[in-house]
Parts: C-alpha cells; sequence; structure tokens
C-alpha cells in the first residue's frame, strides 16, 4: 500500500544539487532483480525524498551506490523542473466571420448527406 507525499511548499523549487542535498532524505536498500549474491548483499540502491515538493525518486540501475546516487539526484531535478514549469495563459479568441460561415456551410453539408442515409420507403 503507497502513501501519498504531501507537498510542504507550492513551486517553484530549487534544482541546483547543493541546495537539493541539503533538502533532500537518503534512504539506502538492497536492489531487486537479477544479480545474484552480490545484489542479495550490498545496498547499492537509492531512495530520494524531496519534502517540499513531495517526490520520491528511486534509482537502482547500477551496481554502484555512487553510481545510483548521481542517477537519482538527476531524476530528482527532471521531475522538479517539470513541477516548476508554468504553462502560458491561454488567450481566448473568437472565431471570424469567415470561420464561422465556413461552419455553417459544412453544417448544410453534412446534414444533406446524413438525411440521403434514411430508409428507402416503398411509396417514392
Amino acid at each position: 500500500m503507497a502513501t501519498r507525499r504531501v507537498p510542504l511548499a507550492p513551486p517553484p523549487y530549487a534544482t541546483d544539487r547543493e541546495t537539493l542535498e541539503r533538502e533532500v532524505t537518503v534512504e539506502v536498500f538492497r536492489a531487486s532483480g537479477p544479480g545474484g549474491q552480490h545484489v542479495n548483499r550490498t545496498e547499492s540502491a537509492l531512495r530520494l525524498f524531496h519534502p517540499p515538493s513531495g517526490v520520491v525518486v528511486i534509482a537502482q540501475d547500477s551496481p554502484s551506490q555512487h553510481r545510483n546516487r548521481e542517477t537519482a539526484f538527476e531524476r530528482l531535478a527532471e521531475r522538479l523542473e517539470r513541477l516548476n514549469r508554468v504553462p502560458k495563459r491561454r488567450v481566448a479568441t473568437r472565431p471570424s466571420r469567415a470561420a464561422r460561415e465556413r461552419r455553417v456551410v459544412e453544417k448544410k453539408v453534412r446534414g444533406v448527406t446524413k438525411r440521403g442515409r434514411g430508409r428507402i420507403r416503398d411509396d417514392e
């Protein structure tokens, strides 16, 4: 059962390595998957928890804890960049008169086509 992480602060979040290392909680654990005895003995996988945003990142790709740490911090920075992105406000525009006229003409053509698909009566 996974617990939902609630952010402590709204965006923007810092993405530089020094700040992330201060803010993040690092948890080391044994990696799952193939690898035999070496994987079963070494704690090379990392879980990074970033409390300000509630983001959790896991890296267990490499047998080296140092490489997994680099990978995890890269992934965390990438996720925070995505969270920091503010979409541009959409400016509502009205359709031009020509566009409205084209729409009406297309609707009329579509109506004629659909009426032509009706059932054929014997009395006609």
